[in-house]
């Protein structure tokens, strides 16, 4: 068993991405600019704003964060967006999720022009993925493929089951694994909460994605010996083990699961670290114009 390091795989990609940037500013170019839209004071969302600030300043991109209180208006939130589609000078932009109830996601989402949804959540930018046309990938899925293409993990024929149909995860890595190309020429099958015969479809697959938000979910009689697991789960679970009275646990029962598996992530550290890079990685794509629509 050996375990896929997300960890090391974003350090390793993030010297190369801040090579790129250093590039750029030796050759008297600006460097790449992310805006993040923060609304109220959840504590998740500050630590999840936080960490892709810290690693802007980290890769020598410019960052900037738009804080507004709970109670700020939905036209008010367009209005901020459409100052920031028209500002030159910024890439990329994204509005940190969870927005208020009085605030509808998607309309505020699909307002961010698709050349600077650097979260890669624009129905654009969604369509564009699923015929093949360049786009900016949703950052977890993106996270996944890259930590495949790192430790050059065959997938041409290899059966991928995925757990979970969300359009932040599972559709979207489904989608990229079936393209063209490696990683990809996978078949994909789905899975979901009306999934008949689950654990006999999810003992199919030689790679397994698990996606469903469910702490230690998959266990070991669900895995197929020599399964690659890649676990995109993150859920908070009480425990009495450490000070703070919580752990971070995936989706898969790691203790059990790993010893049948050819590969894992770990969780914490990796596919999380994985996913911070992809957003850099779409900002830097967008500093050099790869989306122009």
């Amino acid at each position: 068993m050996q375990i896929l390091d997300g960890k090391k795989t974003a350090e390793a990609l993030s010297a190369e991405l801040k090579a790129e940037v250093e590039a750029l500013v030796a050759k008297g170019e600006r460097r790449p600019k992310l805006v993040a839209i923060l609304v109220g004071n959840n504590p998740a969302s500050e630590t999840y704003v936080r960490n892709k600030e810290k690693k802007c300043a980290e890769l020598g991109f410019i960052s900037e964060i738009r804080r507004f209180d709970t109670e700020v208006t939905e036209a008010r939130l367009l209005q901020e967006i459409d100052n920031i589609n028209a500002d030159t000078t910024i890439d990329g932009l994204i509005v940190q999720l969870p927005l208020p109830k009085h605030i509808d996601e998607q309309r505020v989402t699909h307002h961010i022009l698709p050349k600077k949804d650097v979260d890669g959540f624009h129905p654009v930018s969604l369509g564009r993925m699923l015929l093949g046309l360049p786009c900016y990938f949703p950052a977890t899925p993106y996270g996944i493929i890259k930590l495949l293409a790192y430790y050059k993990i065959p997938t041409r024929g290899k059966h991928v089951v995925v757990l979970g149909r969300s359009h932040i995860v599972g559709l979207p890595v489904a989608n990229m694994l079936l393209q063209k190309g490696e990683p990809g020429d996978c078949t994909v099958t789905v899975c979901h909460s009306k999934t008949e015969n689950l654990p006999e479809v999810l003992r199919s697959g030689d790679i397994l994605i698990a996606a469903v938000g469910k702490a230690d979910f998959v266990k070991a009689d669900m895995v197929k010996e020599g399964a690659i697991v890649i676990d995109v789960g993150i859920n908070r679970v009480e425990t009495d083990k450490n000070p703070k009275g919580w752990e971070l646990r995936g989706d898969v029962a790691y203790n059990e699961v790993a010893p049948k598996c050819s590969y894992i992530t770990p969780v914490p550290g990796g596919v999380g670290p994985m996913t911070i890079l992809s957003l850099m990685i779409n900002t830097m794509r967008a500093r050099k114009g790869e989306i122009e629509e």
